[in-house]
């Protein structure tokens, strides 16, 4: 039976992490923070991802303040952040101590869903972030990375599906962050879910190949109870499908949206000043604007593809990109078919990039840490069989890791909290050192120069730069 459709919007997260490379500013969000909040949306997915990292490394925020600065303003809406399991926001596996510290300390800032994922759909690797959701009440949305290859049907997806509602998740969502799920493949899936568990499914996917609108379409038919968009300017090529065709196609059906067009102009009217500003300023690449059906082929996310893109413009070898992009499934099916998303996604690009750029001494000549500790099961169990002759040439003598990995690693926050010391202002501190230790160090310096009178460009709001 039909319903209405509640919709997620990306622009705060998502959408600008795809686009530009996770370049938007806390001072460039503010004007519009209002707007966002008044038009009706089930959620803003507004922190999270690569957003943590980019403030602190490039952007010269704290992105606590930014979470804190968006609470503030927006009262009416769910906040929902993007949470990577074991990994948190960072790009390794953490102590357990840790991740509950950083759940704890999310929801205690304004966060509502936290959207929690993990790259090789290892469920051990979720266990600790949905307990800690569960008990600081939080909403538990537990994400499956969505991908193709020999091993992942819909069965597999619904068996996981229903591995996660017992864990206690309360919803479920598709997360397509390469855009490779197709509309009729959308429509079985979610029909396939929705026989399956009892608690609601969203999704999530990006208009890399060019069928996200139509993928969103055919999985409402389905069933589906929420889909993430972004509002038009900061929508399409690696970002979602854009919010106000959705609203327009669904209104007067049994699924209309019950948003308000005009007020979803208001903040279209600010994004269109953003995005004219970031195409002028080369933040937005071309290359990633544009519909590329390779994407199917390639299976690269849409922050991946800007990240391939840099990877290779600083290395002086733009004219590489199609190479390293034939490159990747090929490395990606020697590594078990994890699903391209963060970590897996840098993780098998940088290798594919090595493979390419590299290729004097054969594929592999030239292996990341991160790539042999992949393959070693760090991240956890990949979901397809690794050749053990391909294994061995990787890791060599090192022991694969067959238990949870998060099991080999002891308690680590009390010692975090002593190395952080000297720079601490706040007891979030200590997460953003645990996850990015000397870029977190390097901002703290920074602060403390702000702080003291010695930037005359602070931003009173935001307490720090605006860059």
């Amino acid at each position: 039976m039909a319903k209405k459709v509640l919709i997620t919007e990306t622009v705060l997260r998502d959408a600008h992490q795809s686009l530009a490379a996770t370049s938007m500013t806390t001072a460039e969000m503010i004007p519009a923070l209002e707007k966002l909040d008044a038009v009706g949306y089930y959620s803003l997915e507004a922190w999270g991802g690569a957003t943590f990292d980019a403030c602190l490394r490039f952007l010269h925020e704290d992105p606590w303040q930014r979470l804190r600065v968006i609470r503030d303003h927006v009262k009416n809406t769910k906040l929902q952040m993007l949470f990577r399991g074991q990994n948190i926001l960072g790009y390794r596996h953490y102590a357990d101590d840790v991740v509950e510290y950083f759940v704890q300390k999310s929801i205690a800032n304004g966060i509502d869903i936290i959207r929690i994922f993990d790259a090789l759909n290892d469920a051990r690797n979720l266990e600790t972030a949905i307990r800690a959701t569960i008990k600081e009440g939080g909403h538990v949305q537990a994400a499956i990375s969505y991908t193709t290859s020999p091993v992942h049907t819909n069965e597999f997806f619904a068996a996981y599906a229903k591995q996660l509602e017992e864990m206690g998740a309360n919803s479920i969502c598709i997360k397509d962050m390469a855009g490779l799920l197709k509309p009729y493949e959308a429509e079985a899936l979610v029909r396939t879910l929705k026989e399956t568990v009892k608690i609601p499914i969203q999704l999530h996917t990006h208009y890399t190949a060019g069928l996200a609108s139509m993928t969103v379409m055919k999985a409402i038919e389905a069933g589906v109870d929420v889909v993430d968009t972004a509002i038009s300017p900061l929508a399409m090529g690696t970002s979602q499908p854009p919010t106000e065709p959705l609203v327009a196609a669904l209104a007067g059906t049994p699924y209309d949206t019950g948003l308000d067009l005009e007020k979803l102009n208001e903040v279209s009217r600010h994004f269109t000043t953003i995005r004219e500003k970031y195409l002028a300023s080369g933040l937005i690449d071309p290359k990633v604007l544009k519909v590329d059906v390779n994407a199917l082929r390639y299976q690269v996310p849409g922050g991946m593809l800007s990240n391939l893109v840099s990877q290779l413009k600083m290395a002086g070898k733009s004219d590489r990109l199609n190479d390293v992009l034939a490159e990747v499934p090929r490395v990606r099916a020697d590594a078990g078919y994890p699903p391209l998303v963060t970590p897996t996604s840098q993780i098998v690009g940088t290798q594919a990039v090595n493979n390419v750029l590299f290729s004097d001494g054969g594929r592999y000549s030239r292996t990341t840490k991160e790539f042999r500790g992949l393959l070693r099961g760090e991240y956890g169990k990949c979901p397809g069989k690794i050749d053990p002759k391909f294994r061995k040439q990787i890791i060599g003598d090192a022991e694969p890791i067959e238990c949870r990995p998060a099991d080999l690693i002891p308690a680590e926050l009390e010692e975090l909290k002593k190395k952080v010391a000297p720079w601490a202002e706040q007891e979030e501190d200590v997460l953003s050192y645990a996850l990015f230790e000397q870029v977190a160090v390097k901002f703290f310096e920074y602060r403390k120069q702000q702080k003291y009178g010695l930037d005359s460009n602070a931003d009173p709001e935001l307490g720090l730069h605006s860059v």
